[in-house]
């Protein structure tokens, strides 16, 4: 019999330790995770800033500054990890940067003008050539190529909005690279282009009509790209979305109030917009005066929103807030109250349980995670 032979054996142990090495080495990958935050710069920060969040416990590193530039309010990493991009919402400029493998410190590369006021929201294509952003003031959004560098190369597309009050807050493009869609609070909208990655070029496409006094600010996807979820932060609201990736179209299905039924509403607005990795959980921001996380769950089936409840502990002004890949911590940046907060995520309710840890940082409006570099364990 085969089995009784030495060589068989042989192969056994080899497969055997194989399978224990890749087992090691992936746990080993996954033990900490780099954390960047993006900040508005002036009291006590000077730009973007990186810590690390240990997946064991989530705990947090202390934050130190990585990259100085001005007010870097939203960030985004390029496919290949080697460069990150920023938005210098008070400068009206967009920067490059290279990321050093081994310390996760930034390198500035270059800028390119906005071509529009307060950039506040941007995203790199999924093929890696262009960086598109949304500007605020004035309402409108961009594409910009990337050399091969990892610089910024000049404008290459330009979509002014069009209407009475234009605020561009966030632009997303779908899984298939093909089509953008820009949020405009002011206009109640959803903008969608067609996105061509190689001419790094804008063409509007259609429009998506959010309910009046919306203000849709940011969205994101379910992971397979067939649902959007959409905050109001003019009333405070989050809109479950289909989506027709053939033909580029949002056709609303839901909408539903981020704040518990015995609130009554004085004020405040929304910020953030972020699913679980696992697709089961959708959150929303609250900001002042209520201060809180929105938990739904997502039916798997229809995609229909279900209210869970609110997390406030801890929390003050909510802007950006991020579950990293694992769906094990989510962390919040506390605007207004210094620093950056983690809480644990239960993978059956969705609901948010406080932790003891946090890092102190002024200003912070950004989170963006990004695995660091192996090593042998």
């Amino acid at each position: 019999m085969f089995w009784r032979r030495p060589l068989f054996w042989r192969i056994c142990m080899i497969v055997f330790a194989n399978t224990v090495t890749f087992a090691c080495n992936q746990a080993y990958s996954q033990e900490k995770l780099r954390v960047y935050l993006g900040t508005y710069t002036g009291k006590g920060s000077n730009g973007i800033y990186q810590c690390e969040l240990n997946l064991k416990d989530g705990s947090l590193s202390a934050a130190t500054l990585t990259g100085e530039t001005s007010s870097p309010s939203f960030l985004a990493f390029h496919p290949n990890k080697r460069f990150l991009y920023a938005v210098n919402e008070s400068d009206a400029m967009i920067s490059a940067f290279a990321i050093d493998g081994t310390t996760g410190s930034l390198t500035f590369l270059n800028s390119q003008p906005s071509q529009g006021g307060a950039p506040c929201h941007l995203i790199v294509d999924s093929a890696g050539k262009n960086v598109l952003a949304a500007n605020y003031s004035g309402g409108s959004c961009i594409s910009i190529p990337i050399d091969a560098d990892g610089k910024l190369s000049s404008l290459s597309s330009f979509q002014q909005h069009q209407g009475t009050k234009k605020n561009g807050h966030s632009i997303h493009l779908d899984k298939a690279n093909k089509f953008a869609l820009c949020c405009d609070l002011g206009l109640d909208k959803v903008i969608v282009y067609s996105f061509d990655a190689n001419k790094g070029t804008l063409t509007p496409h259609n429009a998506f009509d959010a309910p009046k006094g919306t203000g849709p600010r940011h969205f994101a996807w379910s992971p397979d790209g067939t649902r959007a979820y959409i905050n109001g932060e003019s009333n405070l609201t989050i809109l479950a979305c289909d989506y027709d990736a053939d033909k580029g179209i949002l056709k609303q299905r839901q909408v539903l109030s981020t704040l518990p039924n015995d609130v009554v509403r004085k004020g405040g607005s929304t910020a953030e917009t972020v699913v679980h990795p696992s697709g089961k959980f959708v959150y929303v921001s609250n900001r002042d005066p209520y201060n809180s996380i929105a938990i739904f769950s997502i039916d798997q089936t229809t995609g229909v929103l279900k209210a869970v409840g609110h997390q406030s502990a801890g929390i003050k002004t909510p802007r950006n807030f991020a579950i990293e890949t694992t769906g094990q911590y989510m962390l919040v940046a506390n605007q207004s109250g210094g620093n950056v907060i983690v809480f644990r995520i239960n993978p059956s309710t969705g609901e948010l349980t406080p932790t003891e840890f946090s890092v102190k940082v002024d200003s912070p409006v950004c989170i963006r995670f990004m695995e660091t570099e192996k090593s042998s364990p």
